[in-house]
């Protein structure tokens, strides 16, 4: 728990600094380009296959409630057991899907996005955001908080676990099945889009800090046998 506390504001500046910021530039260039052309507006309207929204509509329960459950469990699995690595993995998710969480919110608060009117497919609101502080509140709008946390959390895994190809796969696949989910339904594609950079960009700086500690742990717990 230290570690997440004492890392928490580190990860929040190098998710922006230097080559970390250039996915969030690129959110901003990509999302104008697909407002602009009317991709999000053609997008929306033409994915409104009833066998789709069945497939995908659960992707919006998930995307909330599993990134709060895995963290929690894996900690408390780890606790119990008293297997340091695996509490430290639980800790790791925990500080992606709270940044990702906090970051996004901090977009849209700022943003303004309008959400997608899933009962209107005739008036094209992709163009319209509202620019300020807290003019659209910040549960709808851009990027979209569910893939941005999918892809922190599922990126954080990918780098804790590089050559675990089972871990790698299910991770991608519950993060692009979170993120197209969503696409569908309450937000616009380009929502989607900065939150697969966003979140990815959150997961690896979350990743690479959490994998140096336990790097650094199991060095010293092989000394200590070693001593010993």
């Amino acid at each position: 728990m230290y570690y997440f506390f004492n890392t928490l504001l580190i990860t929040i500046k190098k998710s922006f600094s230097s080559y970390y910021g250039i996915p969030h530039i690129a959110a901003v260039v990509l999302t104008y380009v697909l407002v602009m052309s009317n991709f999000d507006w053609w997008y929306f309207t033409h994915m409104r296959e009833k066998v789709l929204m069945q497939i995908f509509f659960p992707a919006i329960p998930l995307g909330g409630v599993i990134p709060i459950i895995v963290p929690l469990v894996v900690i408390a699995y780890g606790v119990l057991l008293k297997k340091k690595n695996s509490t430290m993995i639980g800790w790791a998710l925990a500080q992606a899907m709270i940044l990702a969480s906090f970051i996004s919110s901090l977009y849209k608060a700022l943003t303004g996005r309008v959400q997608p009117n899933v009962n209107d497919l005739v008036t094209n609101i992709s163009h319209e955001f509202n620019f300020g502080i807290y003019n659209h509140g910040i549960f709808w709008g851009w990027p979209s908080s569910h893939t941005t946390i999918a892809f922190a959390m599922a990126t954080t895994l990918i780098f804790l676990f590089p050559k675990n190809k089972k871990i790698i796969f299910l991770s991608l696949l519950y993060a692009f099945y979170i993120g197209i989910g969503i696409s569908f339904s309450i937000h616009w594609f380009s929502d989607f889009i900065a939150g697969v950079l966003i979140g990815t960009v959150i997961g690896i700086t979350v990743g690479r800090n959490f994998k140096q500690y336990l790097h650094k742990e199991d060095v010293a717990s092989k000394n200590h046998h070693i001593l010993s």
